[in-house]
């Protein structure tokens, strides 16, 4: 790639990333800026630290297939497991199940976006950070930290930049939880390489005990279950 195309290749972005936050984090958008980083020399290194993580070349080879939830059937496994309460968060927040923008996975750089997007809500119940702005972020810091994910990585530091220029009463709350996600994804199991759909019948503690995750988000300010 050419210093004239990444230019304009980042300018590009700089805009999408822009239209992300006029937009207060419009699905649409976020895909679009995910979508951006494809065959990029960002999601290239992206793609080798994946490779470098233990079962990371054998999903990535194999097109492990991207999530696609069937809620009825993961309903009915026993309360406390990861299926029952996927099934449950993503129906007490009335989401479409498939909210992810539809892609090939031809190429390594779409396989491994597909895969993260679709499993990305498996990430807040794994990691107990809520679905609100500052749980959104520690996640996404869980990802940008393990395999340097470039949407991710973009998105946390925009806002981190943004809220410390424009909204500084929010900043606190927002670098805690990137801090959190950061601490979470430096000391346990990589989460983009976790074979969820194998074991729905596990409870959420014992996929972190697999994990090795010692901090979980859950009764923080930004958890999803917080203290009063």
């Amino acid at each position: 790639m050419n210093r004239l195309h990444e230019s304009f290749q980042t300018l590009r972005q700089l805009g999408t990333l822009i239209a992300v936050g006029r937009s207060s984090g419009e699905l649409d958008k976020i895909a679009d800026l995910i979508d951006s980083f494809l065959d990029t020399p960002q999601m290239d290194a992206c793609i080798m630290r994946f490779r470098g993580i233990p079962g990371g070349s054998e999903m990535m080879d194999g097109r492990y297939p991207p999530l696609q939830p069937d809620l009825d059937r993961l309903a009915q496994y026993p309360a406390g497991s990861l299926g029952h309460e996927y099934a449950a968060l993503i129906r007490r927040l009335n989401y479409d199940p498939e909210f992810f923008r539809p892609r090939l996975i031809d190429t390594e750089g779409q396989w491994l976006t597909q895969r993260i997007a679709t499993t990305h809500d498996i990430h807040h119940l794994i990691s107990g950070f809520s679905t609100e702005r500052e749980g959104e972020n520690g996640v996404l810091a869980i990802t940008a930290c393990q395999i340097g994910f470039p949407a991710y990585v973009c998105l946390n530091q925009a806002v981190q930049a943004g809220s410390f220029r424009f909204k500084i009463e929010r900043h606190p709350a927002i670098s805690r939880a990137i801090n959190h996600g950061i601490t979470i994804g430096f000391t346990s199991q990589t989460f983009c390489t976790a074979r969820w759909e194998e074991q729905w019948g596990w409870s959420i503690e014992q996929w972190r005990h697999h994990l090795q995750i010692q901090y979980p988000a859950d009764n923080c300010s930004y958890g999803l279950h917080p203290n009063p």
